[in-house]
Order: C-alpha cells, then structure tokens, then sequence
C-alpha cells in the first residue's frame, strides 16, 4: 500500500493492515498458539500457485474480483458481470472437479 501511495502518508488503510499483523502476532505469542504452518508438500504449493495466479489473470481480465463483478456488478445490471460471472462459476467448477480428480482413490489399484 505504501508503495502506491504517491504522498507516502500512513493513511488509516495502511495503518490498520499494520496493526492487524503485528496485533495478531502479539496475541498468539501471549497465548502461546503461535505455529508455523506451510503446504504439506511441493504440489500443494504448486497448486496453490498456479490457483493464485489464474485467479489474478481472471481479476485482471474481468476488470474486477469476484466481488467486484460478482455482487456490486450485477446489482447495477453492469453488461460485463454478466459474462464475468459464469467465467468465475465455471472455473470453480473445473478447479472443484480437480480436486475430486486428485483425491479420489486410483480404480486400477
């Protein structure tokens, strides 16, 4: 945030990102439930990368987030939320389908 910011004034929006991670982190070192978690292996990183990136492609390519497109979009009956949307309920279908893929247990086995 501060990098876009051409004034380089801590603003309230910088400021309480700042405020929720280190209050958060205050926290779970004062109740002693600070734990260090990482994916359980090199593809589920893979996957959450991949992920990550296609949902900034789709982002960046709808012009806007699920939210964005998706709720304030077509509550102004905006023309591009109504092509956006389908994309977005598509694509987790496939990625929802994947998984299932991936997970279900191999019938040659």
């Amino acid at each position: 945030m501060m990098y876009s910011d051409t004034s380089k004034v801590l603003t309230i929006g910088v400021v309480a990102i700042m405020g929720m991670i280190s209050g958060s982190a205050v926290v779970a070192l004062l109740t002693k439930s600070f734990r260090w978690e990482t994916f359980r292996n090199p593809e589920d990183t893979a996957n959450h990368l991949i992920g990550g990136a296609l949902m900034g492609f789709g982002g960046v390519t709808a012009l806007g987030c699920t939210v964005g497109q998706g709720l304030s979009g077509l509550s102004t009956l905006a023309l591009s939320s109504f092509i956006a949307l389908p994309g977005f309920i598509f694509g987790a279908y496939l990625a929802l389908r994947y998984l299932q893929y991936r997970l279900a247990p191999n019938p040659c086995s």
